[in-house]
């Protein structure tokens, strides 16, 4: 038979340790007096009203390990029957080993293989689409699990007020092969001019880690240029658009689409320029802030779990990540 890949169970993961909007301008206010100001700036623009922390002795591996074993838990899976785990992440435990191995070891999958994607926001997506090619082409690949996990937090500096846009969180999804398509296809964009505008500069090869770059913050991640509106305005329709054309689909048949959750109005000007009614965007950034390499899958999970989605329905998910990387994959929901 044909071998497809369809999604049989997600699952999210949220720390419980809120932090509101007030709150972080009063820290930032205690640092640079008046410029918590900008925090309300922010949320009027992306409407983030507040953002959650993991444990400060948690590594990114614990939020994803926790949102692995819902999804597992959602797919009726235990962990010894995975296959593979693929894991986007920008902010990693260790530069090496990857954390999709640790997290392997942490929820006792121990007859599945391991890697990491890196780019970003646009990494669940990516992942979506190198697991339905394993399911695909692999006729040993029965089960595969995905995960976005973002603690971002733990690598900012508190006091810099872009700190505003970094939520910790994860969120996961388990495929499987199926006589029929779940996954449609896949498109991909990249423009590695803007490498230089937002990232974490120190540490790796480029500059390793000193006394002087860590006192600098050149170690932690920096907010350097703003990526121009048009980059995802314009590169989101165009991802949608040559799905759908790969996919033989009209955008119009679209029923669900999940964007990464930075900007509550970005999703508006996107999904006008598509044609499609607001009502077919669903949203979490209100609620559960960014949450980056995460956003995406937690997203998808809350879809789910709030009946947003039903069997048939064909969803699209786009993901931006500096540098910048954009993705898109289209999905059967079964």
């Amino acid at each position: 038979m044909e071998r497809y890949a369809r999604i049989i169970g997600t699952g999210l993961y949220l720390p419980e340790t809120e932090i509101s909007n007030a709150h972080m301008a009063e820290r930032i206010n205690q640092a640079a007096p008046g410029l918590g100001d900008v925090v309300f700036k922010f949320e009027e623009s992306s409407r983030i009203m507040k953002r959650y922390y993991a444990p400060r002795d948690w590594a990114t591996s614990d939020l994803a390990a926790k949102a692995a074993m819902a999804a597992l838990e959602d797919a009726g899976v235990a962990p010894e029957d995975l296959d593979l785990i693929i894991l986007g992440t920008d902010s990693p435990d260790f530069i090496t080993p990857a954390t999709s191995v640790v997290t392997q070891h942490k929820i006792g999958a121990k007859n599945a293989g391991t890697y990491d994607i890196g780019c970003a926001c646009a990494s669940f997506p990516t992942g979506i689409a190198a697991a339905a090619g394993h399911i695909a082409t692999n006729p040993w690949i029965r089960y595969v699990l995905v995960i976005g996990a973002y603690m971002m937090s733990k690598l900012a500096d508190p006091n810099d007020v872009t700190s505003f846009f970094y939520g910790d969180g994860a969120g996961a999804a388990v495929l499987t092969v199926d006589d029929k398509p779940g996954f449609i296809t896949s498109s991909f964009i990249a423009d590695g001019s803007y490498h230089e505008a937002w990232g974490i500069y120190s540490g790796g090869t480029y500059e390793p880690a000193t006394c002087d770059s860590v006192q600098a913050g050149r170690t932690n991640v920096r907010f350097v240029s703003k990526y121009p509106a048009e980059v995802n305005h314009q590169g989101w329709p165009k991802v949608v658009r040559a799905l759908a054309e790969r996919g033989g689909f009209e955008v119009s048949d679209i029923d669900l689409a999940i964007f990464t959750q930075v900007n509550w109005y970005s999703i508006d000007i996107v999904m006008a320029d598509l044609g499609l009614p607001i009502e077919k965007a669903h949203r979490i950034m209100d609620r559960m802030g960014y949450t980056g390499s995460a956003c995406i899958p937690m997203a998808l999970d809350d879809a789910r779990k709030q009946g947003r989605i039903n069997p048939g329905d064909l969803v699209v998910l786009v993901g931006s990540g500096v540098g910048y990387n954009q993705a898109g994959v289209a999905l059967r929901m079964w």
